[in-house]
């Protein structure tokens, strides 16, 4: 099934982002016009937000100033002729060699996951390898590190209350430990700060939109949504952003933001359900009608993690899930990020439409894709 007629748009702009209008003017206002010749290197170019990342910088600055670090795969940015860099952030030494003579450098490589992980292995990417990334960022003069973390490194309780950046972090024993080793993360690049970095911190909440070639979580429910794959629904919601607009905040987060700040880049706020019936105006394919409460969720995912695995497919309705769809903060402020950042985010609904317009030109709507 194709989209031509649903997802008709104009030619993509001269960033070379399709389905973008906005990235490339941020990027040229925080430049004042200008285009130095400098060095940026991106850690985690692989990921989705790391892709677009990568793709714009590319864009804005000439490929042969840009360096991706890379573990296995190049993800999306692997057609652009930059130099791919084969690193990983627990291994110090091969990140000074990707951090010498570069002017910026973008931290995004993390472990997320929806799934049961050992606390050590959160702790051994997102703390002991960020604290890596500011080591050698120090160790290599790097003027500015740009460190993409989460909004899961924030108390998301009381959860009637604005979340903003005075909110506590998530660091004591009844938060996940995702969220701990996020928090933890922060405060590496804080010690950093303390020694002499000039760092940033941006937030973003759940990350949605194009260039999902993984496909991330979220991108097999749109897939799995589309394929009729989903029989029921969940109750709870959850804050959603676009990756062309996480990307935006992150390049004017290089010139912009002031230094030891945190910024939050959220988007929207909406339940499972109406995320479900955008996916149906996007696509003509009916939502699932049926809908469970938390408490049933809560009960039932465990068995629908076996079932996914004794199938061969990968789980999305999982333990960890089901607790983020349900205690997810309803309203988390990018006030701090619009006002000095500019960011804006577009709606969920173009969201939606661009992913699918996407998947489709790259062929992953079929069933065996």
């Amino acid at each position: 099934m194709k989209f031509k007629s649903k997802f008709a748009t104009p030619a993509p702009p001269a960033l070379g982002l399709v389905y973008d209008s906005r990235i490339e003017p941020l990027a040229m206002k925080s430049l004042g016009g200008g285009r130095p010749r400098t060095i940026r290197v991106i850690t985690g170019a692989s990921g989705q937000i790391g892709g677009v990342l990568t793709r714009a910088l590319a864009d804005r600055y000439g490929p042969g100033q840009i360096r991706a670090i890379y573990r296995e795969r190049r993800g999306t940015a692997a057609d652009l002729d930059i130099a791919w860099v084969n690193g990983d952030i627990q291994n110090k030494e091969s990140l000074i060699a990707a951090f010498k003579g570069a002017e910026v450098v973008f931290h995004l490589a993390a472990l997320v996951s929806i799934y049961a992980v050992r606390p050590q292995e959160f702790h051994r990417t997102n703390v002991v390898g960020t604290r890596n990334v500011v080591e050698a960022a120090l160790a290599c003069g790097v003027r500015r590190l740009v460190h993409v973390s989460s909004i899961h490194a924030y108390d998301q309780h009381p959860l009637d209350e604005v979340l903003d950046e005075s909110r506590g972090p998530a660091d004591g024993p009844h938060h996940g430990p995702y969220d701990r080793s996020k928090a933890a993360g922060e405060v590496e690049i804080r010690r950093g700060i303390d020694r002499g970095l000039d760092a940033v911190i941006l937030n973003p909440t759940s990350v949605i939109g194009p260039y999902d070639g993984a496909p991330s979580p979220m991108g097999q429910v749109f897939l799995d949504l589309y394929r009729r794959r989903i029989p029921a629904l969940i109750a709870g919601g959850y804050d959603w952003v676009d990756v062309r607009d996480v990307v935006s905040a992150t390049m004017a987060a290089e010139t912009q933001a002031r230094c030891g700040e945190n910024y939050l880049v959220s988007g929207h706020w909406h339940t499972v359900r109406e995320l479900a019936e955008l996916s149906q105006q996007a696509t003509g394919v009916a939502a699932p009608r049926l809908q469970f409460p938390v408490f049933a969720a809560r009960l039932w995912a465990p068995c629908q993690v076996v079932l996914d695995r004794c199938r061969g497919r990968r789980p999305l309705y999982t333990p960890v899930s089901v607790r983020v769809m349900a205690h997810g903060n309803r309203r988390i402020s990018s006030a701090k990020a619009q006002a000095e950042l500019g960011f804006h985010p577009r709606s969920l609904a173009e969201s939606v439409r661009d992913t699918y317009r996407w998947f489709d030109e790259h062929g992953m709507l079929g069933e065996g894709a």
